[in-house]
């Protein structure tokens, strides 16, 4: 078996012209939360979403979808910790499908959480559901601690896996996302064993320095110690190749799966909505809304604005214009950036990582190909 990918990339792939399908809607059940990361970018302050905005925040979101054309929304249950407000959760859940079915749109729900407070109850019910689980799990044992500790210091590893294992054995199959920095790149091998044995799916996330979290300069990605731990876990996931693809994830917001011009849908096909019903393009800048839940199609106000976060082609960005990986890699996160240069309009302060790493991750994709070629029962879309 032959697989071939060839295209220049001074051509743009037709992938690539395509309007996005899905609208993604976050929305922000509460601002508090029961852990203390180190790179976390909220105040935590005691305030919660309101049924009532929860529920006008859904119909902003499909008021915009019926008006862009989308046929499709993704919304992601979030904070702060989600499962603070399970019951709204719930709520929200049953108001959003009976618009879908009502207006003849495909919903897709998330539950981003720390997994802390997560019960079989709850696993049970959002399998019965059909929502998706996110877990952050940063490291193994200590490693995960020193970035998600609890409020009063202690540390919340054992408490994350155990949640893990009670997903699984209610068939809820969760997503794990890690989040890396020059902290607890050095124990990426031993999570990634970790995440493998149990072929979880998941992404490798980079670090992003935020107001809050600039004090912690062991946590700057140093680009060495990035390389080398991630190379490591690319070790681990050469020893125990999973079914799934898993180009869409790692490696940060590069996605290896599919050629695209955007590095993320802020500014085009995302809206986050915070406790109080205001309107902000990322969820990073929650606290920088551009409109709020009143108006009639919130997604035109975001996708006109010229004053926030500008998340430009990659056909626009200095640096990135000649580079083979560009259609893939998009230029980085548009904040990253920006907080690094001052700048969107150029290549992200990453560049030398991610070109470190690409050449590797497709050779573990080639090598899954080759492994899983015979098997019927593959996972090899993307």
């Amino acid at each position: 078996m032959t697989h071939s990918l060839q295209f220049s990339y001074r051509e743009i792939p037709r992938s690539c012209n395509s309007s996005p399908l899905i609208l993604s809607s976050w929305l922000h059940l509460t601002d508090r939360c029961n852990l203390r990361c180190s790179y976390c970018y909220l105040p935590h302050v005691r305030e919660d979403m309101s049924s009532e905005t929860g529920r006008a925040a859904i119909d902003a979101t499909f008021r915009s979808a019926i008006m862009n054309n989308f046929k499709q929304i993704k919304i992601k249950y979030a904070g702060g910790e989600p499962l603070l407000r399970y019951p709204l959760v719930l709520e929200l859940h049953a108001y959003a499908q009976s618009l879908a079915e009502e207006h003849g749109l495909i919903l897709e729900e998330v539950v981003l959480s720390n997994g802390t407070l997560l019960t079989s109850e709850i696993a049970s019910n959002l399998k019965s559901l059909g929502i998706r689980l996110m877990i952050s799990m940063d490291g193994y044992g200590a490693y995960h601690d020193r970035h998600r500790p609890y409020a009063g210091g202690r540390g919340s590893f054992k408490d994350v896996a155990e949640a893990v294992e009670i997903a699984l054995t209610n068939g809820l199959i969760p997503n794990i996302s890690v989040t890396v920095s020059s902290r607890t790149a050095e124990g990426l091998p031993e999570i990634m064993e970790w995440i493998l044995e149990r072929d979880l799916p998941f992404s490798l996330n980079f670090y992003r320095e935020n107001e809050l979290s600039a004090s912690h300069e062991d946590m700057r990605l140093d680009e060495q110690k990035i390389i080398n731990g991630m190379l490591a876990a690319f070790k681990a996931i050469e020893n125990n190749l999973p079914r799934r693809s898993f180009l869409g994830g790692i490696i940060d917001r590069a996605n290896l799966s599919s050629a695209h011009t955007h590095t993320c849908g802020v500014g085009q096909n995302y809206l986050v909505f915070d406790q109080n019903g205001k309107v902000a393009k990322c969820q990073m800048h929650i606290r920088k809304p551009i409109t709020n839940i009143r108006v009639e199609d919130p997604l035109a106000i975001i996708r006109a604005d010229q004053i926030g976060i500008q998340n430009i082609s990659v056909e626009e960005k200095e640096g990135c214009k000649t580079c083979e990986w560009k259609y893939w890699c998009a230029g980085g996160c548009p904040l990253a950036t920006h907080r690094a240069t001052g700048r969107y309009d150029v290549k992200s302060p990453n560049c030398n990582i991610y070109k470190a790493l690409y050449p590797e991750a497709l050779r573990l994709e080639g090598l899954r190909l080759l492994k899983y070629q015979d098997d019927p029962e593959v996972v090899i879309r993307y």
